[in-house]
């Protein structure tokens, strides 16, 4: 899977959709911790206008989380959120590489759980391809 590659869309605020996320991987045992913050690293650089937007007002957020579980290497989960949508995405690259058994129980984690029927979710294909 590529780190460009959502397989989660949540239709809420970032917060409740990173809230959802982080609620859902540690009630099946997983540690989740938070490693960048987009608005917290703009606001450091106010010269640094957002990269859609271009306007101190963007509603653009973006942070990184590591996903632990077990003896594995943490996971990269990636949660990108504008225009009142969260796009989550695991890292897995090359350079990267992501544990197949911890990444099968994240998204098993986030997909196989009901959603409040006020919530709007997109599920996209999440199934690794094998090289």
């Amino acid at each position: 899977m590529s780190e460009n590659s959502p397989f989660l869309i949540i239709v809420q605020s970032f917060d409740e959709a990173l809230d959802w996320v982080t609620r859902r991987l540690s009630g099946v045992g997983l540690e989740v911790l938070q490693t960048f913050d987009l608005q917290a690293a703009r606001h450091t650089r106010p010269e640094c206008p957002c990269p859609y937007h271009g306007t101190e007002q963007c509603d653009c957020q973006m942070v990184v989380l590591l996903v632990y579980g077990g003896d594995n290497q943490p996971v990269s989960l990636v949660a990108h959120s504008f225009a009142g949508k969260t796009l989550f995405s695991l890292v897995d690259t090359p350079q990267q590489r992501a544990d197949p058994h911890l990444e099968t129980a994240i998204i098993q984690a986030l997909i196989t759980h009901s959603i409040a029927p006020s919530k709007q979710v997109n599920l996209s294909h999440a199934i690794r391809e094998s090289s």
